[in-house]
């Protein structure tokens, strides 16, 4: 069906400068990857959100394959990640043999926090995934990063939806052993439909990443007389506290690495943006009560998306009026991982998040691109209040 509002795939248009970078990068760029587009973007990425290393990747899951694999996994070892979440936060380590332990979020923020983390802790506990999900940054992210360090167990921060967020002068994904970023077509910047970024503290990661990411591919040691002896370039096992790691091809294209330079210096403005479109939306349904939002109006949040909690199990009315009536196409979004057949079929389907489940089969996440009209944007609370009104929301 065609919609008046559609729930778009396309987080943000690109201006016309942008186009420019992209056409520019076309024609002048040689090579087309691995080439001076990427050290721009990477150290202008590190600039902009405090981090020591990061390096450029062709999308978040490949971030994630690669901070999976650099975790070294042993028999029985575990993670302790979000079941309301998106898959690829997860799978990429049950891929290199952990068990999940599924760990419940909080019902009004809808991110995990260190409570409901060290409920899910045992002596197998290796990694902690945590997600900041819908755009907002875990409130409590500094004390679970101390929790995990003091406790010897790995933090990885999938900051997918939450580029630009800060708390306390500190962005999210600067406090993870590895920190994932994503620019896929839907979120905060998008590369050209796809593209990501793996953040890490240690050198030892920085040193080995560019080799797992790039077939192996590496520098002969020392002088050579002829730049073509004995190859024209040298292929190696990475290797990490003495294990050998199988390298892969995850590079990003220059194109999309100068277009992602130039995205940082909107960011915050797009960010901003965003947030004080939700904050309006929120606060012109205040009233009424079984509508309920994550308030947050500050830098904590950029509203990636904007999801409420429908009270007295009227969801799917809502959603029927909203779909059917009005032409507003919402959604319904990250239903908890361990209800799906792939992780059920390998043996994690079971899980005691009741906070999960019950956001999950009563939330409605509301179209909210960034390059939404005005007038689309205000026939949306229009048509939500009158929906609300109908329902006795």
């Amino acid at each position: 069906m065609e919609f008046k509002i559609n729930f778009s795939g396309t987080g943000h248009k690109y201006t016309k400068e942008e186009l420019n970078v992209v056409l520019e990068t076309m024609q002048d760029a040689d090579p087309l990857t691995q080439g001076i587009y990427r050290d721009k973007f990477e150290k202008a990425f590190c600039e902009y959100n405090g981090n020591d290393f990061a390096f450029s990747v062709c999308n978040a899951t490949a971030a994630l394959e690669l901070a999976a694999q650099l975790c070294l996994f042993k028999e029985n070892d575990e993670i302790i990640a979000p079941s309301h979440t998106f898959t690829s936060s997860v799978y990429p380590f049950v891929k290199k043999g952990a068990k999940v332990v599924w760990c419940d979020i909080d019902l009004d923020t809808r991110v995990v926090n260190l409570k409901n983390i060290k409920k899910c802790v045992t002596k197998n506990t290796k990694v902690i995934v945590v997600v900041h999900l819908y755009g907002f940054m875990i409130p409590d992210i500094e004390e679970i990063a101390k929790f995990a360090k003091e406790n010897n167990i790995l933090l990885i921060e999938d900051v997918a939806q939450a580029m630009g967020t800060e708390t306390h002068g500190k962005k999210a994904g600067t406090f993870g052993d590895f920190s994932i970023f994503s620019f896929h077509s839907h979120k905060n910047i998008t590369t050209l439909g796809e593209g990501g970024i793996i953040a890490v503290k240690d050198k030892k990661y920085a040193d080995i990443i560019p080799m797992l990411r790039h077939n192996g591919h590496c520098a002969f040691e020392g002088e050579r007389k002829e730049y073509w002896k004995p190859a024209m370039g040298n292929v190696d096992i990475p290797n990490l506290n003495g294990i050998d790691l199988m390298p892969n091809n995850y590079c990003l294209g220059e194109v999309e690495c100068a277009l992602g330079t130039k995205l940082l210096d909107r960011l915050d403005q797009m960010n901003e943006f965003k947030r004080k479109r939700a904050v309006d939306f929120i606060d012109s349904l205040k009233e009424f009560r079984s509508i309920v939002f994550h308030r947050v109006d500050n830098e904590s949040h950029n509203y990636h998306l904007l999801v409420a909690y429908i009270k007295d199990n009227k969801r799917d009315q809502m959603m029927e009026r909203l779909v059917y009536e009005k032409g507003i196409k919402c959604v319904v979004q990250y239903c908890p991982l361990n209800r799906y057949p792939l992780y059920r079929k390998l043996g994690f389907g079971n899980a005691n998040c009741p906070n999960s489940d019950t956001f999950f089969d009563n939330m409605i996440s509301f179209p909210f691109h960034h390059w939404m009209s005005d007038d689309d944007f205000s026939y949306m609370i229009k048509s939500t209040k009158e929906v609300a009104v109908e329902l006795g929301l």
